[in-house]
């Protein structure tokens, strides 16, 4: 069912790997021509034109963008009991994680009466997105509020498209969820339309607009990022979910292919990859594969993710090129199940968030593991981290120097504003002690 990358006899230099390992084909500029007169629409005409476009693609048209108070507290009245208690139990873990991550405030002496200080700031309004399309995320709601309030953020709005079956409102789920968290600003906005009304708002409907944009949507929402960044800051653009398993003979062939599955279920386009020295484990998992995913409710979806071009099984010699193999993929989301786990898990360089051993699955991080699930996709983790409290702070340093150190330094500055020949650089340390006009006429 998962088609084979057979890499063994050879040793693949970086960029061979980066050519040979399924990846999927998803093209933002090809639709940055559709989105980009939807966000000059609503950057001219605010929600009357986010509204449009809601009628146009989620088939309703909320009465208002902001969701009423009442509404959030009747979800919540409303919400299953077990399901309010396993947000409540997820809440507490992400936020006991979150709260860890708080940087301290630091002071650096770099002579007497000369320090630098860097203090974190959060970002004053912040922008949260909730996707509603084949599924519905509440698990999103906690992992982009969660972070923005243990950074400080003092106000926030999550945006989630409208729901034809709830009159317009965003789903009951996410409203609840929003409730829980104390999210006192809810739009029923959803797709690029919703990214553009978050950046330009919309003053005559008392919308205000945001300075950051967080969370996961389609790739209309990641064309929309990339055309307001800039405006607004964004936390990145998001691309299919994907899941890479690195496994050795060692690995349980029947939960490394749930796993495989359980991420196909997000997406058509949606990425599942098994790297393995063993060529056993990979016939057993792909037979295992085959045997098990038609149980599942998403079966069809699930079909089409897992036999498309991103997916697939990469059949290497040895534990060294699997490791190699698993940096030059940077998955998402990368599981271990090999012999000491946690050794080969300390190695890899490249992944947005590492599951380690056999009970430590990514649907445990989606939903309740304290991680967050907000992580770089399509090989971005090569260079870029998943959402945590810091995405929402700005180091800022507080310079501090007394009349002494200044001067002590003053020699320093001086000589390389003139070397870089902007002499008024060199003029505002010296006329801290010189009189330049005396000494300019004295010339």
């Amino acid at each position: 069912m998962l088609n084979l990358i057979d890499l063994r006899g050879r040793t693949p230099s970086v960029s061979e790997l980066r050519r040979a390992l399924p990846r999927g084909g998803t093209d933002v500029n090809a639709v940055l021509p559709i989105v980009a007169p939807m966000v000059e629409a609503v950057r001219h005409r605010g929600a009357e034109a986010a509204l449009e476009y809601s009628e146009k693609f989620d088939k309703v048209r909320p009465s208002s963008v902001r969701v009423a108070p009442e509404e959030l507290r009747r979800a919540l009245s409303e919400l299953e009991p077990k399901v309010r208690e396993a947000l409540e139990e997820a809440i507490v873990r992400v936020r006991t994680v979150h709260a860890e991550q708080v940087p301290a405030s630091h002071t650096t002496q770099l002579g007497p009466g000369a320090t630098v200080t860097e203090v974190f700031l959060p970002v004053a309004r912040v922008g949260l997105y909730v996707p509603g399309g084949n599924a519905v995320y509440p698990s999103s709601v906690i992992m982009n509020v969660v972070p923005a309030q243990e950074a400080g953020v003092e106000s926030l709005v999550v945006a989630s498209p409208p729901q034809e079956q709830f009159g317009g409102l965003p789903h009951p789920t996410i409203l609840a969820a929003c409730e829980l968290l104390g999210v006192e600003e809810v739009w029923a906005v959803g797709g690029g339309q919703a990214i553009a009304l978050l950046a330009y708002g919309d003053d005559s409907a008392e919308l205000e607009p945001v300075d950051k944009i967080t969370g996961p949507g389609n790739i209309f929402v990641t064309a929309a990022k990339r055309l307001v960044n800039g405006v607004v800051g964004i936390d990145s653009e998001a691309g299919p979910t994907e899941i890479a398993i690195l496994a050795d003979d060692s690995a349980n062939a029947v939960n490394v292919a749930y796993d495989l599955i359980s991420q196909a279920e997000h997406d058509v386009l949606a990425a599942s990859v098994l790297i393995t020295d063993s060529a056993e484990l990979a016939e057993q998992v792909n037979i295992e594969v085959q045997a098990r995913y038609g149980i599942t409710r998403n079966a069809e979806r699930v079909s089409e993710a897992l036999k498309g071009q991103q997916s697939g099984i990469v059949l290497v010699d040895d534990l060294e090129t699997a490791i190699a193999a698993a940096d030059a993929y940077a998955a998402e989301h990368l599981e271990v199940h090999t012999r000491n786990a946690r050794a080969v898990a300390e190695r890899i360089r490249n992944a947005g968030a590492i599951f380690v051993g056999d009970f430590a699955p990514v649907p445990l991080g989606d939903y309740a593991a304290g991680s967050n699930h907000v992580l770089p996709t399509s090989g971005t983790a090569r260079f870029s981290s998943g959402l945590t409290t810091h995405t929402f702070l700005r180091p800022v340093n507080l310079i501090e120097y007394d009349e002494p150190a200044l001067k002590e330094i003053s020699d320093t500055v001086i000589a390389l504003a003139d070397a870089e020949d902007l002499p008024a650089h060199g003029e505002a340390i010296r006329a801290r002690f010189e009189d330049l006009r005396a000494a300019q006429e004295k010339e």
